[in-house]
C-alpha cells in the first residue's frame, strides 16, 4: 500500500530528515540526532509536524449524546474553548483509541485521535452513532498539525500573532484565531512531551507558509525540526501511553491507570465491568521504571521480580537523553507496583536491576 504524504513532506526531504514509514504515513523520525532534538524541546524549542493524526467532526443535537456514549470522560463539563482526554473503550475490557476532545461549537466537537486508529475509530463510532444520527466528517486528510514544544515555545509562537495572548491559554484550553498571516488556526494547549508549548491545527494550503514563519519566528532561540523519534523519548520520560505499546484492544483502562479519564457519572460503553473493576481492583498494573543497572529496557522484555520470577512485561523503554540512563514503563502484578519497589528486566540473558518509580520520570 502507498504510503501517504503529509502537507509538507517535501520540506522534511529538504531539511534531509530520515523518512520511515509510520501508521500508514511517510514520516520524519530524526532531521539531526534524538539526543539533540530530544534535548532542543526539553531546554528551548522544537517543532513537530504530526500531521498525520486523525481529526474528526460530531456535530448536531445529538452530537453530545453520541460522545457520552462512546467517550470514557465526561465531555458535558466542557464548554467553547476547552478540550479534555479519555479514550474509547470497547466492549471487551481493551481500549479502541486514546483521543482528545475539543468543544469548538455549541453543537460542534472536534476529536482528534492517532494515526493507526483513523478507518477503526471512525468504523466504531458511525457504528454506535446508528442509535443517534450525530452528523459526523472525517477531516483527517484535510487539516496539518503542528506540535511546537519547549519553555521558548510561547515566546515564539506570540510573535506571529496579535489576537491571541498565548499565556492566557491554560492547559486543555484553546482559541481559534488569525495566526502568522491564515484566517484562523486553532491553537491549543494540549502537548505531549511535558516541556509545554502548543499544537496547531491548520488548513494544509496554509501549512508551509505557516512552518516556514514559526522557522523564522524561533531562529534566535535555536528552533529545530524535531522527528517522532525524540517524540517517543520525551513522552516516555512524562509516562505519557503511547497507543499500540502501552495501551490497546486487551488493554484494561484502570491497569493502564486511566481511572482518573474514567467518570462513572454517566453510562458508556463497558461502563459497569470498569467500574466493577476500579472497585475490585485489578491483577496488574501499568508502572514506569528507572534503571539501576546500565541498560536499555525494550518493548517485550520480561520483567522479573528480585527472586527471577517472570512479573510482567516491558511495554515502552529507552536511554533517557535528560537522565543519562534508561528508562521505561510496563505491566506487573500489583503487589509490585508500588514506587520504590525493585524489578529486575531480562535484557537479553542478563537480569538488570531496576526500581519503580512514581510519574513524571524527570
Amino acid at each position: 500500500m502507498e504510503l501517504k504524504k503529509v502537507a509538507i513532506n517535501h520540506i522534511h526531504e529538504q531539511l534531509g530528515a530520515k523518512m520511515v514509514p509510520f501508521a500508514g504515513y511517510n514520516m520524519p523520525v530524526s532531521y539531526s540526532g534524538l539526543i539533540e532534538e530530544h534535548n532542543t524541546v526539553r531546554n528551548a524549542v522544537g517543532i513537530f509536524d504530526v500531521s498525520h493524526m486523525g481529526e474528526f467532526l460530531i456535530s448536531g443535537p445529538k452530537a453530545l449524546d453520541l460522545i457520552q456514549k462512546v467517550f470514557s470522560n465526561d465531555a458535558s463539563t466542557l464548554v467553547v474553548g476547552k478540550a479534555q482526554y479519555g479514550y474509547l473503550p470497547n466492549d471487551k475490557g481493551g481500549i479502541v483509541d486514546d483521543l482528545l476532545i475539543y468543544r469548538i461549537g455549541e453543537e460542534e466537537y472536534m476529536l482528534v485521535v492517532n494515526a493507526s486508529n483513523i478507518e477503526k475509530d471512525w468504523e466504531w463510532i458511525a457504528k454506535q452513532n446508528e442509535d443517534f444520527g450525530a452528523i459526523m466528517k472525517n477531516i483527517s486528510d484535510d487539516f496539518s498539525l503542528f506540535a511546537v514544544q519547549g519553555p521558548k515555545a510561547e515566546d515564539t509562537l506570540q510573535k506571529l500573532t496579535t489576537a491571541m495572548d498565548l499565556s492566557a491559554i491554560k492547559p486543555f484550553h484553546f482559541q481559534v484565531a488569525p495566526f502568522a498571516d491564515t484566517k484562523y488556526v486553532i491553537m491549543s494547549n494540549t502537548g505531549y512531551t511535558g516541556a509545554g508549548g502548543f499544537e496547531i491545527y491548520l488548513h494544509n494550503k496554509d501549512a508551509e507558509s505557516v512552518w516556514r514563519k514559526i522557522i523564522d519566528a524561533g531562529e534566535e532561540f535555536g528552533i529545530k525540526p524535531i522527528g517522532l523519534g525524540a517524540r517517543d523519548t520525551l513522552r516516555m520520560e512524562m509516562g505519557f501511553c503511547l497507543y499500540g505499546n502501552d495501551i490497546d484492544d486487551t488493554t484494561s483502562p484502570i491497569e493502564a491507570k486511566l481511572g482518573w479519564a474514567t467518570k462513572f457519572t454517566k453510562d458508556f460503553i463497558n461502563a459497569d465491568n470498569l467500574k466493577k473493576q476500579k472497585e475490585e481492583g485489578v491483577e496488574r498494573k501499568l508502572i514506569a521504571f528507572h534503571m539501576l543497572d546500565r541498560g536499555i529496557p525494550r518493548k517485550g522484555y520480561e520483567i522479573l521480580d528480585m527472586e527471577g520470577n517472570a512479573i510482567g512485561l516491558v511495554t515502552s523503554g529507552t536511554q533517557s537523553p535528560t537522565l543519562g540512563h534508561g528508562i521505561g514503563m510496563g505491566y506487573v502484578k500489583t503487589e509490585f507496583s508500588k514506587p520504590e519497589t525493585e524489578i529486575q528486566i531480562a535484557v537479553r540473558k542478563n537480569k538488570l536491576k531496576a526500581q519503580v518509580k512514581k510519574l513524571p520520570l524527570i
